[in-house]
């Protein structure tokens, strides 16, 4: 079988990628190890699909070259996305902070748009397609394809995931074919993804959740900082707060080292202790005062670790005492073990260094013909839609600039 071009992985990055091949004149086949489309992003956002974010920004992604992404994003942005998104028929809403949503509140809807797309652009969609290894050839690539025919192609990309969610066919096998063709790949680790630590002290707190600043600290020195919601768990924590430092834990091998430090009043800290301090003669229950931004079971925790009887006031406390108390919420430490496997992740970091993929076509700087998008790029984005604005924008621009190049060779 040939093909001018072959999408490996009909996630978001392949998906867009193939409308935009076949918009700008390239003929496409799109190949996916499911018997259906977009298995990955039916789960986004559970359930919603959570496609972008209003304040996307190319300092917060993590990469080796943090140029690189600040031009992928100037090529193929936030505002390219979504007027992408209305012409496939996908309209949008975005919560307050940003995340934003299609207005259906269904991934289904969003996969059902992209593949009436894929159809109005000739894509052809091969399902049940398991691509085994890449071999670069004279005349482009050979494509193993698992118990059929090989697929021969002029220009591929690779957007088949990293290994997250293995279950729905993420499993990195065709690393070893890019890393043979002269390619670093970087270890795949879990990323976006709960941190383990020892949860013996704090079992009764479990399941609960409030926003928090989190600091990741090796020894003395300050690795990555982030502020969003956390939730206590049985193996350690959850939520956007520490998933967006997760990459950085699951990327050391000294992980059992590493320290959280978690300030419970990431937004008030002020407004709180000024409370305390207009009240600091007052008979009232000195409960009220963390009581004014976090949950009563947590205040009691705090209040018991602190030495504090629950029917303490703030008259009957001291200064030591209350500063012990605030110490409590505002620098919570946690002793990491670790981060949950592949399987508990939205992403995996690693693969490619961006370094080796121009970001203006999503091309291989070594290998002509071959282009990365997705996670097969050592890229990482916080929570909230960023991590598929970069797959979408990568697919985007990849899309694009094969058919572009497959123009260009035909004049």
């Amino acid at each position: 079988m040939y093909t001018p071009i072959a999408i490996i992985g009909a996630g978001p990055a392949g998906m867009i990628a193939a409308v935009q091949a076949g918009r700008h004149g390239g003929k496409a086949a799109l190949l996916d190890v499911n018997p259906s489309l977009g298995r990955k992003l039916l789960i986004t956002g559970s359930g919603r699909a959570n496609l972008t974010n209003q304040r996307v920004n190319p300092g917060r992604y993590s990469c080796a070259d943090p140029a690189w992404i600040e031009t992928l994003l100037a090529r193929f942005g936030h505002d390219d996305l979504i007027r992408f998104f209305e012409s496939i028929g996908i309209l949008t809403y975005a919560t307050d902070d940003g995340w934003t949503y299609p207005i259906s509140d269904s991934a289904h809807s969003v996969v059902a748009a992209f593949q009436s797309a894929l159809d109005a652009a000739g894509v052809d969609f091969i399902p049940d397609c398991h691509i085994t290894a890449i071999r670069k050839t004279k005349k482009g690539f050979e494509l193993n394809r698992e118990g059929a025919e090989s697929i021969q192609c002029a220009k591929v990309l690779v957007s088949a995931g990293g290994m997250a969610y293995p279950a729905l066919g993420s499993k990195g096998e065709l690393f070893p074919s890019i890393e043979q063709m002269g390619h670093t790949v970087l270890p795949l680790v879990p990323a976006l993804g709960p941190v383990t630590a020892d949860m013996h002290l704090y079992q009764r707190v479990q399941g609960q959740r409030l926003d928090a600043h989190v600091e990741l600290f090796a020894g003395e020195k300050l690795l990555a900082q982030t502020t969003g919601n956390l939730i206590f768990t049985q193996w350690g924590f959850n939520g956007p707060a520490v998933m967006d430092l997760s990459h950085w834990v699951a990327r050391r091998a000294d992980a059992k080292n590493l320290r959280m430090v978690m300030n419970f009043l990431p937004h008030n800290e002020e407004q709180v202790r000024g409370l305390a301090k207009a009240h600091r003669k007052d008979p009232i229950p000195l409960a009220v005062i963390p009581g004014s931004s976090i949950p009563p079971t947590l205040t009691a925790f705090f209040m018991e670790q602190s030495h504090l009887p629950a029917e303490a006031t703030l008259a009957s406390t001291s200064d030591a005492q209350l500063e012990k108390l605030f110490n409590w919420i505002t620098r919570f430490p946690v002793q990491i073990t670790g981060v949950r496997d592949f399987e508990y992740c939205q992403i995996s970091a690693g693969g490619v260094p961006v370094t080796e993929v121009d970001p203006e076509t999503l091309q291989s700087r070594l290998v002509p013909g071959l282009f990365m998008a997705g996670e097969t790029l050592d890229v990482v984005g916080p929570c909230g839609g960023n991590n598929l604005q970069y797959a979408f924008s990568s697919g985007a621009v990849a899309g694009m600039s094969m058919a572009e190049a497959l123009s260009e060779a035909r004049k």
